[in-house]
């Protein structure tokens, strides 16, 4: 099959979880398939090295991202329209442009589109059998519900509905959808229960990645955060975690050592002693690995978390909230340590620091559950079969 294949994110290298997924995605289309990927960038097109997905794709075309500015006259407009003003800010005419001049050049069979971003521009390929990948609703409803004042509430509930009412729009152009976890199909059986065409196609590792790294060399009393801050809810935990959780840990281990990895987008962070911003770097991996602990202080979103899997598959213990760790089969004690306050989770990663054997357990315990939960060689088939469905059924209909 020839595909097509939009992305939201230039997915080489696979360095935030987003990239993890796509390139996961593209990887295993192009085993079999011709796969053309157009992508937005924040790096012009002549800046980018096209050697690494040579192999897995045909041809790539690259189109300039617009970064959201909420006080852009378009940003401002988009207060009184029924689309979310977020995508009425960014919406490209280049994108849509080399979407309709790429599927006029020759036949695809299929178009898939990963994330709203890219989902938006179903327009431009309604002849053709689509699939919409990673629908995510919780991040928008944890806004809502969660608000505790009464602007916020309005604020977020004006954004959640608006999203409620797009992609129930949306979901018309595409003949199936998928969600990374079973708490955002519940969501969306909730509150677009119209739409069956759903399937569960959960984050997972390429366990192949992971096996090269070892903890011989560990480093003492260090924790590690990976996640970008142009995700906002990245930003959001960390300002939480740096404030309130950090200063009981060093009460207790004044050498304590964090590092946070990523694009920090200068975003601020309160000062603190003993924070490393390691920014951007080519592979997290060998960081994750040589940390004692990964803590994922997230509050708000959707999804499942790559960083969670990532850690367990290197062998190193994690500290979460129970809305970092959504979405995944975990039990807290067994396989991380969940913790819900500045208290507890201080606590926990106390805990592991002074009691080594017991991380050493609960990554064991993790590691396995990774190789058999969350294996890309296996999520890997049902995302393929479900294109293939999607095609076929789309011939049958178009036969009949």
């Amino acid at each position: 099959m020839k595909i097509l294949f939009l992305s939201n994110w230039f997915p080489f290298p696979p360095d935030n979880g987003s990239k993890i997924r796509i390139y996961n995605l593209i990887q295993a289309l192009a085993e079999n398939h011709e796969v053309t990927l157009i992508t937005f960038s924040d790096q012009p097109a002549d800046e980018i090295d096209f050697n690494e997905p040579a192999p897995f794709c045909r041809k790539i075309h690259v189109v300039a991202r617009t970064a959201y500015n909420p006080k852009r006259l378009r940003a401002l407009v988009g207060f009184w329209a029924l689309t979310p003003r977020s995508l009425v800010d960014t919406f490209s005419v280049e994108m849509r442009r080399c979407i309709e001049s790429t599927l006029s050049t020759e036949g695809y069979d299929i178009v898939i589109a990963s994330q709203l971003s890219m989902a938006r521009y179903a327009a431009s390929f309604r002849a053709y059998p689509s699939l919409f990948d990673e629908i995510e609703l919780g991040l928008f409803s944890d806004a809502y519900f969660q608000a505790k004042s009464i602007l916020p509430r309005l604020r977020n509930g004006l954004t959640w509905t608006k999203q409620i009412h797009y992609i129930r729009k949306l979901l018309k152009d595409y003949d199936a959808c998928t969600v990374v976890s079973e708490a955002e199909s519940s969501l969306l059986q909730r509150y677009l229960p119209q739409f069956q065409a759903v399937e569960v196609i959960p984050n997972a590792i390429d366990l192949k990645k992971y096996r090269e790294f070892d903890h011989s060399d560990r480093l003492e009393k260090t924790l590690i955060f990976t996640g970008s801050f142009q995700y906002f809810t990245n930003y959001e935990a960390m300002i939480w975690f740096i404030g309130d959780i950090y200063p009981l840990v060093q009460d207790q281990i004044p050498d304590i050592r964090l590092m946070i990895t990523g694009d920090h987008a200068n975003l601020p962070l309160p000062a603190d002693t003993g924070v490393e911003l390691t920014g951007f770097v080519d592979d997290v991996r060998p960081l994750i690995a040589r940390s004692n602990i990964c803590v994922v202080p997230l509050r708000r979103g959707g999804g499942t978390r790559l960083k969670i899997l990532e850690a367990m598959a290197l062998g190193t213990p994690v500290v979460s909230t129970s809305k970092g760790a959504e979405g995944l089969d975990v039990r807290d004690g067994k396989h991380v340590l969940i913790a819900d306050t500045p208290s507890t989770f201080a606590q926990a990663i106390i805990r592991l620091i002074e009691e080594p054997e017991t991380g050493l357990e609960i990554s064991e315990n993790a590691h396995k559950m990774v190789v058999e939960k969350y294996n890309w060689s296996v999520e890997k088939t049902r995302f393929l079969t479900l294109v293939d469905t999607v095609v076929s059924n789309k011939k049958t209909t178009a036969t009949n």
